[in-house]
């Protein structure tokens, strides 16, 4: 559930509050991982929800897109959905689909008020996409979203220079977020590409 604070709702910026997903690009290998968390003000509503999953396992790009969301559950899956109908469109081009997505999720009077953020990524590109058009390309392989993404994010560029293995240093990542977020648990999903 978004969240905003008023400094953040002033500047037109919301404040996720109730995840952490985070991805690492490093070795030839890409990983996405999120923690289970749902909450709901200062409840955790369910531990152990799945916000990490391959994108298009049933089209012709057999899940080679892998994708995690902060903000609001049925909101993420709405935007699942158009990403995979986008990478059908465009054959599996990462890149154009989700520029696509933004333009529609920017213009679209329905999609304008979905609340979330994702990563996805394939084996070549990893993007942070948002509800305001934007489509980030992180820098040095490392992204991070959700309430506990700044955690995570530094985290994995602590590690980054010492460990050679992407999906270790997002787990690690996601630990030091969990210690340290409260809307963020250790119940982890990972999907590598």
């Amino acid at each position: 559930m978004p969240n905003m604070d008023n400094n953040a709702a002033s500047h037109g910026l919301t404040q996720w509050h109730g995840t952490t997903i985070i991805g690492v690009k490093k070795g030839g290998k890409t990983v996405i991982a999120g923690d289970g968390q749902v909450s709901m003000g200062n409840t955790v509503m369910k531990p152990n929800a799945r916000k990490v999953r391959r994108i298009g396992e049933g089209g012709p790009e057999k899940g080679k897109v892998i994708a995690g969301f902060a903000g609001a559950t049925a909101d993420a899956f709405t935007l699942f959905e158009r990403l995979e109908s986008k990478l059908e469109q465009y054959r599996g081009q990462l890149m154009r689909a989700a520029v696509e997505l933004a333009k529609d999720w920017r213009t679209d009077k329905y999609l304008r008020n979905l609340e979330a953020l994702m990563i996805v990524a394939d084996a070549e590109t990893m993007l942070i996409l948002t509800g305001n058009g934007d489509v980030l390309e992180p820098e040095a392989g490392i992204a991070a979203i959700g309430s506990g993404g700044n955690y995570a994010l530094s985290a994995a560029r602590a590690l980054v220079d010492y460990e050679d293995d992407a999906e270790k240093i997002a787990r690690r990542a996601m630990e030091v977020a969990a210690d340290v977020c409260v809307f963020t648990n250790d119940r982890v999903t990972i999907e590598v590409i």
